[in-house]
């Protein structure tokens, strides 16, 4: 008899994840798992191909494969309002970037995307973009403003020179239309979770558990993360309780509209009019 293979499961290897990391540690939920750390854009590339079975994956990339995959309830990565480490700095007024130079420092499609669609819809303006690695210092000396996610942003906060205006895209996104936003969801491939219903069902719960686990403790991994990170603990304290984890109604519509207007971008095709589909839905 065959050994039944543990779930290939994505993690994302930002501060932002952390508090979910360290509940499936104290959880002991990692031995039921085989756990894949890497950047973002990498995670994205490898739950699309099938690398993985289950992980984070963008927004943006998630709606451009929604039909391979189902989305695991009440769990994401995003903000009602500021999230602090998705940010747009700038040297100008926003409305003032029609034609400027503007640096895509950040590996992240949808809070790119955000950006993008912000500039355009809501202050009216096309910049130039182009792409450049994420450091701060670098991107101003050639470009007007500048996309960044993760902890180079966070650290924008306190290392931006004077005359940069640090912008919250969380924050943004809530000022424009009301509602949360969602940076990343968690997905399953959806041939794995028709083969093996009861792994998705433990992979998920053991997610949920951590979370709730972490968020009950964020002062303790603040402070033990302080010791290996440049934030104190205050800091990290603060930014683990601006994540907001969860996928409920006001998260879910919040995704609808971030897909309505990437959708009409261009950027993405169109949910269905049930869309976004999860794991706990009827079979259609």
């Amino acid at each position: 008899m065959s050994r039944l293979q543990r779930p290939r499961v994505g993690h994302i290897q930002f501060l932002n994840c952390l508090p979910l990391y360290w509940g499936l540690m104290r959880s002991g939920a990692l031995i039921d798992v085989e756990l894949h750390k890497d950047s973002p854009d990498q995670l994205n590339a490898a739950l699309v191909a099938g690398d993985l079975d289950i992980g984070p994956i963008s927004l943006v990339e998630y709606l451009r494969n929604a039909d391979d995959l189902l989305l695991l309830p009440d769990l994401a990565v995003g903000s009602d309002g500021p999230v602090l480490s998705v940010n747009l700095v700038t040297s100008r007024p926003l409305d003032q970037l029609d034609g400027a130079r503007v640096a895509l420092g950040s590996t992240s499609r949808t809070g790119v995307l955000l950006a993008q669609m912000l500039l355009a819809e809501r202050h009216g303006v096309r910049p130039a973009y182009f792409r450049c690695p994420p450091d701060l210092t670098q991107m101003m000396l050639e470009a007007d403003a500048g996309v960044l996610i993760g902890d180079v942003a966070l650290r924008a906060w306190h290392d931006a020179p004077a005359g940069l205006q640090v912008l919250d895209l969380g924050q943004l996104w809530r000022d424009w239309t009301g509602l949360p936003m969602v940076f990343a969801v968690w997905a399953v491939r959806r041939e794995f979770a028709v083969a093996h219903p009861g792994l998705v069902k433990d992979v998920h719960e053991a997610f949920l558990r951590s979370r709730d686990l972490s968020l009950g403790a964020l002062d303790e991994i603040a402070a033990a993360a302080a010791r290996w990170e440049q934030f104190d603990a205050g800091a990290l304290a603060a930014y683990f309780r601006a994540i907001d984890f969860s996928l409920g109604d006001r998260q879910v519509a919040g995704l609808r509209e971030f897909a309505r207007r990437a959708a009409r971008a261009g950027e993405a095709p169109q949910l269905p009019a049930n869309g976004p589909r999860f794991i706990d839905d009827p079979v259609p």
